[in-house]
């Protein structure tokens, strides 16, 4: 959507919600001064991958064969999401393998080849639409028995087993604020994008015991919330 109003209009102030660098996707010259009609607030997702397995690894330190579901229509975030993991994975000794899903029927697929897979554990990318299935992706984990995380809260609260990133009801927030802002006569050039600093870890506990899992207590302790 912030692509296609800057493709739109030039004159019309607009704020975007986006989930990685706004100045390396070409929405505005720089964070501190946008130069033009577009801000607005970068919500950190795709940035946090190594860090969601990282996480992960710890809850399951037994696994070694873990599946990465992305999904191919978002080329560039499925590219900087593979380019965060695929090392991260190395460094950790864990092996991936890769599965695509651009449609609800797509997710079930994956899944019917998982259950003959059988990984250790699953990583789900950050995108707008995976998000949008969070409920089916949660459940099917679920159904699998497969220890899971994802990229936000709303897959914890899903039945999902951890979820790891930005606090995106934070940055919708921010994104009223600046609206307003803009309604009182602010300009979007002298607005500079916000970078969501709230970050959060929520696991969910009763999850982890369905699992068989123990979750560390280190872990635990950073969690920002415990689901039980």
């Amino acid at each position: 959507m912030a692509f296609a109003a800057k493709a739109a209009t030039t004159t019309i102030p607009t704020v975007f919600i986006v989930a990685e660098d706004p100045v390396r996707l070409g929405l505005v010259a720089s964070l501190a001064r946008p130069g033009g009609n577009l801000t607005g607030i970068n919500f950190y997702s795709q940035e946090l991958a190594a860090k969601r397995l990282e996480l992960l690894h710890e809850l399951v330190p037994a696994a070694t064969r873990v599946a990465v579901l992305v999904n191919p229509d978002n080329a560039r975030g499925t590219e900087i999401t593979l380019k965060d993991v695929e090392p991260a994975a190395r460094a950790m000794g864990l092996q991936i393998q890769v599965f695509n899903a651009s449609t609800s029927s797509e997710i079930d697929g994956a899944f019917a080849t998982l259950a003959r897979e059988r990984p250790d554990a699953l990583f789900v990318g950050g995108d707008a639409f995976l998000d949008s299935r969070h409920v089916q992706l949660s459940l099917q984990a679920m159904r699998l028995a497969v220890p899971a995380a994802y990229s936000g809260r709303e897959y914890a609260e899903a039945g999902g087993l951890m979820s790891y990133g930005s606090d995106v009801r934070d940055a919708y927030r921010q994104v009223g604020v600046y609206t307003g802002r803009i309604l009182k006569g602010a300009k979007p050039a002298d607005l500079p994008v916000i970078q969501a600093s709230k970050l959060e870890l929520v696991i969910n506990h009763q999850t982890a015991r369905m699992l068989g899992l123990t979750v560390p207590p280190t872990l635990l302790a950073r969690a920002d919330e415990v689901i039980e």
